[in-house]
């Protein structure tokens, strides 16, 4: 059985899992792919307080958990800065999904997991985190950050399919758009999915056109 690939930074992370076996599975997986597992945690509010003293890189955290679930451990923490919360889910709830995001939840992984599965989370978990922080800056408010992230979240997807680029590209480039045009971040995303939709609404439109010709010739 081939090792898996290790992480070139020893990132240090908590766990928070109510169940004792997932925990012991997640630090095995965890350690084997090159982090260092820095605590364990039984709750949410447990959690909070070893991120807290602690102030790890990131915690990986199941959804659902006495005392305080994980949405709102991540709500906590993002609202302190300390660090980035992938949470471990076995749902599908588009309302607990949206709550997530409201939270400042940054990655997901479905149970049950594999150890193959962690590794991307966590990394793309890691620079959406950064990239909160920067539009933190930008706007000056955690609410406002919250909020600016969802629309530039949409303009990079549009970026990634119409051009092709990796998710961290598309984020540089809505940022020096940004810079070089001397406009909010918020602002150039907005323009992106404005341009996107008249782009759709075009080809749309043309597509009923050539539907409707095809019609006339048939009557």
């Amino acid at each position: 059985m081939s090792r898996a690939p290790q992480v070139s930074t020893r990132w240090r992370i908590i766990i928070a899992d109510d169940e004792s076996l997932i925990r012991l599975d997640l630090r095995e997986m965890l350690t084997n792919l090159g982090y260092e597992v820095i605590g364990e945690a039984g709750d949410g509010r447990t959690a909070v307080e070893l991120a807290k003293r602690l102030q790890p890189d990131l915690l990986v955290m199941d959804i659902k958990m006495p005392d305080l679930d994980g949405i709102s451990a991540a709500e906590e923490l993002t609202r302190e800065r300390i660090a980035p919360v992938v949470l471990l889910t076995a749902y599908s709830d588009q309302e607990l999904v949206e709550r997530a995001r409201e939270a400042g939840v940054v990655g997901y992984v479905v149970k049950p997991f594999r150890e193959a599965e962690l590794m991307p989370v966590i990394e793309l978990s890691r620079a959406r985190f950064e990239e909160f922080r920067t539009l933190e800056r930008e706007v000056g408010g955690l609410k406002d950050a919250l909020e600016t992230r969802k629309i530039v979240e949409r303009a990079k997807g549009v970026l990634m399919e119409t051009h092709g680029l990796r998710e961290s590209e598309a984020f540089h480039r809505i940022r020096k758009t940004s810079m070089d045009a001397r406009k909010s971040m918020r602002e150039v995303a907005e323009a992106i999915l404005l341009a996107h939709e008249m782009d759709f609404s075009i080809v749309s439109g043309a597509g009923d056109t050539l539907d409707g010709d095809t019609s006339s010739n048939n009557d």
